[in-house]
């Protein structure tokens, strides 16, 4: 018999071919269907990328305008969803709320439970546009507030920040967001795509398969780090005590948040762009603290661990800095993969093979069976 090679945690192990995402990790390069996400997150809109990530190019301006019309049609969330939002218990978090949420959006579509191409495209187009919505909703009903609606004349970027906030945003801060859904808005075989991609394989449904993303999100080691690098930066407090904290938290063996990958072997391109998102915000708050304290840790960990920084290192302070909740850091990276999860999906249906892995078997074998009165 052949040795069996395990990989563990999929590590580099090929289980599909694709079209939709390519990583470089030795040169740092990340493309959405041949195009450099740099170059994306310069020129182009969020709607842009999903229209080029659902049909594999982008849009022309009929097509990109046709597009955003119809996300805005469907961002209002169904009256149920809104009276499970108003009833979460006090103990929710915005990841559960939205888990849940995403899960019932498929009782209010009656192809929901549809495999087929229109009900599977319908799905994914409701699916993008009410996410931010129920984001939005849930944390001003928590807040005491009323919910926002969303504008039908403004993009998805500009009108979670408004739906979430209560107030317009600044037309530079709306552009970095929408650039920040961008750069999050697919990475290839990642734990909470490819439980999507699990859950679409055995046919079952569009709405199934992304509340098993949401799921696979919600884990700590996958989701939410850019929210522990902010908490790691507040409970620093200081740019002069960034040096010695980082150099403590290294001597006692702590993880520090935002920092290598699994995949690239150099700089995360995404992280290339928020660190100047990082600055940007500070100096428009006033504030450049944690930008700061974030170039010093980059530094110290470099120069002692060779560690480059991820996506999630810069966008944590670049989100705080637009007054956006440590606990929503997350549920923004689910609204941004939801193009890329929803892809994924549909390449899934259109070249299916059930995907069902092996183990080495490491347990006993020849037990005799004991009566119960004998054990």
């Amino acid at each position: 018999m052949a040795e069996e090679t395990i990989g563990r945690g999929l590590e580099d192990v090929v289980v599909a071919e694709s079209d939709i995402c390519f990583i470089d990790g030795r040169e740092g390069r990340l493309l959405f269907r041949g195009y450099n996400v740099a170059d994306l997150a310069r020129e182009a809109t969020y709607e842009e990328v999903v229209y080029l990530l659902w049909h594999g190019r982008l849009p022309n301006a009929r097509e990109r305008d046709e597009l955003a019309q119809a996300i805005a049609a469907e961002a209002t969330i169904p009256p149920e969803v809104m009276a499970f939002l108003k009833g979460v218990p006090k103990t929710g978090t915005p990841m559960e709320v939205l888990r849940t949420a995403i899960s019932m959006l498929s009782l209010s579509d009656p192809a929901g439970n549809g495999t087929d191409e229109a009900a599977t495209h319908h799905a994914a187009l409701r699916l993008l546009a009410k996410a931010p919505t129920i984001v939005a909703a849930y944390h001003r009903l928590r807040e005491g507030h009323e919910p926002v609606a969303p504008q039908s004349s403004r993009g998805l970027a500009w009108n979670f920040l408004h739906m979430l906030t209560g107030q317009e945003p600044d037309d530079d801060v709306a552009r970095m967001f929408d650039v920040c859904l961008v750069l999050h808005a697919d990475h290839e075989f990642n734990a909470s795509t490819f439980a999507a991609r699990v859950t679409a394989a055995t046919l079952s449904d569009m709405y199934s398969s992304i509340t098993s993303a949401i799921g696979a999100l919600k884990g700590p080691l996958h989701g939410g780090a850019n929210e522990q690098v902010m908490r790691m930066l507040l409970e620093i407090g200081t740019v002069d005590n960034a040096r010695p904290w980082i150099h403590g938290a290294l001597a006692e063996k702590r993880k520090i948040s935002g920092f290598g990958h699994r995949v690239y072997r150099t700089e995360d391109p995404r992280a290339t762009v928020l660190r100047g998102f990082s600055e940007r915000m500070g100096r428009k708050t006033g504030d450049t603290t944690f930008y700061d304290m974030s170039r010093v840790i980059e530094k110290v960990v470099m120069d002692e661990k060779g560690l480059f920084p991820n996506v999630d290192f810069f966008s944590g302070s670049t989100y705080y800095a637009m007054g956006i909740p440590l606990d929503i850091f997350t549920p923004i990276f689910a609204i941004s993969r939801m193009a890329g999860w929803t892809t994924h999906v549909l390449e899934q249906y259109a070249h299916n093979r059930l995907i069902r892995p092996r183990a080495k078997y490491t347990g006993s074998e020849g037990e005799t069976w004991v009566p119960i009165a004998q054990r």
